[in-house]
């Protein structure tokens, strides 16, 4: 019988699960694996195409190699057999397989990898910016030497292990990069190349490259199908799928099933993103209004049913990041303060409860999105609730995740509830997070000595010294308040056991926390 929380009635979740399986079956029986994603779409799997967050690079990196690769023990090779870095002359240098082809047939070479750097500066990609590059040079056809400007600490994980390298005799006549669908630019080194991509269904499937360098892939095919996150789990337990994200009112009820649930560490963060432009939060004292009106514990609590650690002001999960500055300024729910703050800006409350001035009430507009994380909804209803019951007005606006990110990226809302992974990797995150130009950046830059220290800890090779400088980062933006980080949830994800999946250590490339690394689609993943 079904549980009360899976409301929709039996004959739809069946039909809807067969339409699913259906939409690629053929007659031949060839191994099949298939992924259920809430979302679907991630935008065309090529590095220009990809849509710019974690689903989306995982879609392209089946396809594309990097010069090193992440897998379950850490570092390994990839494209590039070997590596060193030669610290007098600020320069790492890569050896490549001899024996490495791209899909076509031809040969993977130096050429390619001076190539795709330089295409990344002329043509800029989200992921990665070339600009601590200084020259290259190929040794001979497989040996690449990339000279820094100066160190460089995160070198390898910004870089090595996240950009795809391309095909030069592909690329090379391409001028528009983001807006080419031609299937030629799929042509990749990695272990699958793309056989359809279904942006109405949000589908995707990919073929075994059985000429692939790291080993023979371990499925012939592999399926992502579009499938609501309450949905993906029966889907599972029916056979008609082999992995999903799991919700956490799932997670004891797999268990007891015998289902494989492997659990993410808290390298995700949900945040209350704040368009410090506006002329109502660009003060700190109205950023701090919210921080002291929101009870963390309770969030974790009610809406996280526990499964959530409190966030931290300094953005950095505390007991999961070796970087954590326990001594940034904390805020913990007080009331008395929300009215203090409210009342020095000249705030006060009417008849009505509700705080005024001039005669105009202090509300906001929070928008949010809820197709890939069912959790936001409850959260932005408790938000509306808990504001609301301290005098200050809520409007929430539902929008589509990708109209979400473009509003918030062209500074054209006042709240937001967004979140992002890669906190379990380098610090370098917190650059991303704070100063790039980014739907998942704060872009703040109102003050200078973060923007020093944010550059400064690149350069940094002593570890002791570059925490001390990360430790600074999180004291001040935990003081300023750019956007408030809610939570960082515990993320489940459930299989059949067919393939053993897993949460890549300090996440997959730069830190992306999904369980769906291709290393685990390879019999032998490195060379």
């Amino acid at each position: 019988m079904l549980k009360p929380h899976k409301k929709a009635s039996l004959f739809l979740l069946v039909f809807m699960a067969f339409l699913w399986a259906g939409i690629f079956l053929e007659a031949e029986t060839i191994s099949t694996y298939k992924i259920a994603d809430p979302v679907g779409d991630w935008g065309f799997p090529s590095p220009y195409g990809m849509y710019p967050r974690g689903p989306g690079y995982v879609r392209m990196s089946l396809i594309f190699d990097t010069l090193l690769w992440k897998d379950k023990q850490g570092l390994v090779p990839a494209l590039a057999k070997s590596w060193e870095y030669i610290e007098k002359e600020k320069a790492y240098l890569f050896h490549l397989g001899h024996d490495i082809t791209w899909h076509d047939g031809k040969a993977l070479t130096a050429g390619d990898v001076l190539f795709t750097f330089q295409y990344l500066k002329k043509h800029p990609w989200p992921w990665f910016t070339p600009d601590m590059i200084d020259a290259m040079e190929s040794k001979d056809k497989y040996t690449v030497k990339i000279y820094l400007k100066d160190h460089y600490t995160p070198f390898i994980t910004q870089a090595a292990c996240t950009v795809p390298i391309l095909p030069r005799h592909i690329w090379e006549k391409i001028d528009n990069p983001g807006n080419c669908r031609d299937k030629k630019v799929l042509i990749g080194s990695g272990p699958f190349k793309l056989m359809d991509y279904n942006k109405a269904s949000g589908s995707y499937l990919y073929v075994a490259n059985n000429h692939y360098y790291g080993g023979l892939p371990l499925v012939n095919r592999l399926i992502f199908l579009k499938a609501p996150i309450g949905t993906a789990p029966i889907l599972l337990k029916k056979k008609m799928i082999n992995a999903c994200a799991l919700p956490v009112d799932w997670v004891e009820e797999f268990k007891a099933k015998d289902f494989p649930v492997i659990t993410q560490p808290c390298a995700w963060v949900a945040k209350l993103v704040i368009n410090h432009k506006h002329p109502l939060l660009a003060g700190t004292r109205m950023r701090r209004v919210l921080a002291y009106a929101l009870d963390l514990e309770k969030i974790v609590k009610i809406i996280n049913r526990g499964h959530a650690i409190p966030g931290n002001p300094g953005l950095l999960p505390p007991d999961q990041s070796p970087w954590h500055n326990t001594k940034c300024s904390k805020y913990p729910y007080q009331p008395g303060r929300v009215s203090a703050i409210l009342k020095e800006l000249g705030y006060q409350k009417n008849h009505k409860g509700k705080y005024c001035k001039a005669g105009v009430p202090l509300e906001f507009e929070l928008l949010v999105n809820s197709s890939s994380r069912p959790e936001f909804s409850r959260l932005a209803e408790f938000i509306k609730l808990e504001l609301e019951k301290l005098g200050i007005g809520i409007i929430l606006r539902n929008q589509e995740a990708k109209t979400l990110d473009t509003l918030v990226l062209n500074w054209k809302f006042q709240l937001a509830l967004q979140g992002h992974g890669g906190l379990g990797s380098d610090p370098a995150i917190l650059f991303k997070a704070i100063i790039h130009n980014g739907f998942n950046s704060a872009r703040y830059f109102e003050n200078n000595e973060l923007i020093r220290l944010l550059e400064l800890q690149f350069r940094q090779r002593d570890q002791e010294e570059r925490c001390k400088t990360v430790h600074r980062i999180q004291q001040i933006y935990a003081s300023e308040v750019p956007a408030i980080p809610l939570y960082y949830p515990k993320n489940y994800w459930t299989h059949d056991g067919s393939i053993e999946l897993y949460y890549t250590p300090g996440g997959i490339a730069m830190g992306i926390p999904l369980a769906i690394n291709k290393s685990v689609f390879i019999k032998s993943p490195t060379p």
